[in-house]
């Protein structure tokens, strides 16, 4: 199952507060691409609730799941590749960045972003 740490949390609804769009999702993609294979997309994307509730925009291929109040939404031909990341939120002196720890990753590059599978 996907995991959000508390500070992860934290920072995507200080991010949506300053956003002006009231429904404002995370949009979890992975991509080809990066060091090692494949890299992780992470964008706030409007949800268009008074269509068809919480599915509004989403198509019927992604997952839309809710963590601690943040609503996440996996493109579904990614899912395969986090269905159990952990994603964390921590700063240090070059900055503060979204941390992910994936345990079907074979590979990881040192950006932390990307990664390959066996």
């Amino acid at each position: 199952m996907l995991q959000i740490s508390s500070s992860a949390v934290k920072e995507i609804q200080r991010i949506q507060r300053n956003k002006t769009q009231p429904d404002i999702s995370l949009k979890l993609t992975v991509n080809s691409g990066g060091c090692s294979g494949l890299f992780y997309e992470l964008k706030l994307e409007h949800q268009d609730s008074s269509q068809d509730g919480d599915r509004a925009n989403v198509p019927q291929s992604d997952r839309l799941i809710e963590i601690d109040g943040v609503k996440v939404v996996v493109d579904g031909d990614s899912w395969q590749y986090v269905e159990n990341l952990e994603i964390d939120y921590a700063e240090d002196i070059m900055g503060g960045g979204f941390r992910f720890h994936n345990p079907l990753a074979k590979n990881v590059c040192g950006c932390g972003i990307s990664f390959a599978i066996a």
